[in-house]
């Protein structure tokens, strides 16, 4: 089996405003990067557009129905201060939503070992009815929902290392015992969620606050002692990953200080618990990352650890 990298061409067409840090430039940095030989064994996937019954796995019908309606004709529309429409927008999520769906089935049909999913928007701050932190709709949780609703998984884990607290995923996945969901961020910082008395409906909810400064010592220790260990006890079918390159060291938008080599571990920590729990089954999708330099090296060091495992334990 191989790696799948699963994008839509709308990604590049959900254009945000000059100076907006969610930019298209920042795909166009992962393309450059994956463009090297040493990953010509990637998988090609072009993303399927999600479909309304898709889409309310986690959020209503009147909300999918104001995102559509909100896309102009020329020009942007704000629905907040950070989240932005031009009229490919609402497309361009649907086919976000639509890669970590087909990445889901893609791996769970033994297609593929595991998957990277490079989609815009982003998904894990958009809530059930609020679009917010550049995101429209939860592409990750609404993956999670997909595994359990439509594949029959029993549980699902969701790991989050964006520098960012993914408050749309908890609040879409709150109420989901079948969903174990760990957060790792900065703290405080937006969205000002992601305390560890955060625990969900059914205490399945795992927030890591980080303080600003933090490196690779707290953070590993973090993972190895606490995040890890919690989800292999919860035994999951299957791994989602919330795959956000903002904690690098060099990403002006936070004050983490991690390195892209503290990328390339993390992912291995998850391939060897996913080995461990649910026959290697792990799938990502893209998040933040604001550096472009940054974000090309720390995706291109993640998709490189998913590729070198991309062959099913034995």
């Amino acid at each position: 089996m191989s790696t799948a990298l699963i994008s839509h061409p709308l990604g590049l067409a959900h254009i945000t405003p000059p100076g907006h840090p969610e930019q298209t430039g920042r795909l166009d940095a992962i393309y450059t990067a994956l463009s090297s030989a040493a990953f010509n064994d990637l998988e090609q996937v072009t993303a399927p557009r999600a479909d309304d019954a898709t889409l309310r796995l986690c959020h209503p019908q009147h909300y999918i129905d104001r995102i559509e309606a909100a896309a102009p004709e020329s020009g942007w529309a704000a629905l907040d201060g950070d989240t932005h429409l031009v009229k490919a927008t609402p497309e361009a999520a649907r086919h976000a939503v639509g890669g970590v769906v087909e990445a889901v089935d893609r791996v769970l049909d033994g297609r593929n070992q595991n998957a990277f999913c490079a989609g815009r928007p982003p998904g894990h701050h958009a809530e059930h009815e609020t679009a917010m932190g550049f995101c429209l709709y939860g592409n990750v949780a609404i993956g999670a929902k997909h595994a359990l609703e439509n594949r029959g998984l029993s549980r699902v884990a969701v790991i989050d290392f964006d520098v960012h607290h993914g408050n749309g995923t908890q609040d879409l996945l709150w109420d989901e015992a079948r969903v174990f969901f760990a957060s790792s961020h900065q703290s405080p910082l937006f969205p000002g969620t992601g305390l560890p008395s955060e625990r969900g409906a059914h205490g399945q909810i795992l927030n890591a606050p980080l303080p600003a400064g933090t490196g690779s010592e707290m953070f590993r220790q973090i993972y190895d002692n606490v995040i890890l260990r919690q989800i292999e006890e919860f035994l999951p079918d299957l791994i989602l990953v919330s795959a956000g390159f903002d904690a690098h060291q060099a990403d002006t938008l936070a004050d983490l200080r991690l390195s892209t080599d503290d990328f390339t571990w993390i992912t291995e920590r998850i391939c060897d618990l996913a080995d461990r729990v649910c026959q290697g089954r792990v799938v990502s999708s893209l998040e933040g990352g604001y550096d472009l330099e940054a974000l090309a090296a720390a995706t291109a060091a993640h998709i490189s650890v998913l590729m070198r495992r991309g062959v099913a334990p034995q």
